[in-house]
């Protein structure tokens, strides 16, 4: 399938074409959330040595595999911890080291059991209170899914509170 030119650009000749690999990585992981106190929430952020940062955990979709499946592999892959999808966060796209397109999907999870183990990709693991964890987040698009975390977070641990 060849290039789609605009109108502006048949008629003046001129084709801006992004000359970057054309493929496109799909990943996913999770925000895994945790309560730890009457009003206060943590966020679980994961250390990757190779690449000397902090992050969520997340990995490449696999053939045949669905984004939250990768989703909940990749978290019990890099914590160690079962978790349950709880709600859709969103998705952040950037280039990968090898400069190719990557969109990561990403899910909202409350952990159900297991417990951290130190990995290759993973040595460390932190539960940080959500108003905390943008300090420590390496990426910027990082930073910028907890703004869309914060309320429904709050809003769900309210839900599973019991009756007074």
């Amino acid at each position: 399938m060849g290039t789609v030119l605009s109108v502006n650009e048949q008629r003046s000749g001129v084709v801006d074409v992004d000359e970057r690999p054309s493929e496109l990585i799909l990943a996913a992981g999770g925000l895994i959330i945790r309560q730890s106190g009457p009003e206060a929430i943590e966020i679980a952020i994961v250390h990757r040595p190779i690449r000397e940062d902090w992050s969520y955990p997340k990995g490449k979709v696999e053939p045949k595999e669905t984004l939250t499946e990768c989703a909940l592999r990749e978290v019990l892959e890099e914590t160690g911890l079962l978790c349950r999808i709880v709600s859709f966060v969103g998705t952040t796209e950037y280039r990968d080291r090898k400069d190719r397109r990557k969109i990561a999907a990403y899910w909202m999870m409350t952990p159900e059991g297991g417990a951290f183990r130190s990995g290759v990709e993973v040595d460390e693991m932190r539960w940080v209170e959500l108003s905390e964890a943008a300090e420590l987040l390496t990426y910027e698009r990082d930073r910028e899914l907890l703004v869309t975390l914060e309320e429904p977070a709050a809003w769900i641990f309210r839900q599973l509170r019991p009756s007074a």
